[in-house]
């Protein structure tokens, strides 16, 4: 028996899509050199990795749908240093640390600086928010990228 697409609950047909997106993103980021995107994946993408551009931009953060077309929140904790308690976050943004050949991602969830949690929905989070506040939370999640049907990419910023 093949291998179950999650967006059809048929079996598949070489429809990795997602997966072979968040790779492409996975491959520019690690080869980034100074580099310029614009909006869409594709086209992020392919900015990331063109030699030239020289903007310093080294992420192309994204958002991920399930099955049924709502978007992915996903959530992790942190220690604060200071009260030594949990701190929690959330978010719908992320960035790709890794993928491997049977597309588990390894993911960093994105948060701007002045939130702390990514409230109902993406737009929301996003909304009247600086990109230069978009940061790295230094929490990973680890995802089977089959389980999602579809991805927006954000436009490419810098965060490192």
């Amino acid at each position: 028996m093949g291998k179950v697409d999650s967006c059809q609950q048929q079996p598949e047909s070489n429809n990795d899509c997602v997966c072979e997106v968040v790779r492409a993103i996975a491959d520019a980021q690690d080869n980034v050199i100074d580099q310029h995107c614009d909006v869409s994946c594709s086209q992020s993408i392919q900015n990331l990795v063109s030699p030239g551009s020289g903007n310093g931009l080294d992420t192309v953060p994204f958002i991920l749908y399930n099955k049924k077309g709502q978007p992915f929140k996903g959530f992790g904790a942190e220690i604060d240093g200071s009260s030594r308690r949990f701190e929690c976050f959330s978010s719908f943004v992320f960035r790709v640390s890794e993928v491997n050949d049977d597309c588990c991602a390894v993911l960093e969830l994105l948060v701007f600086d002045n939130q702390d949690n990514a409230c109902h929905s993406p737009c929301e989070q996003l909304d009247n928010e600086e990109v230069q506040d978009l940061e790295r939370t230094g929490i990973c999640i680890t995802v089977d990228l089959s389980c999602f049907c579809a991805i927006t990419c954000l436009p490419a910023v810098s965060v490192l």
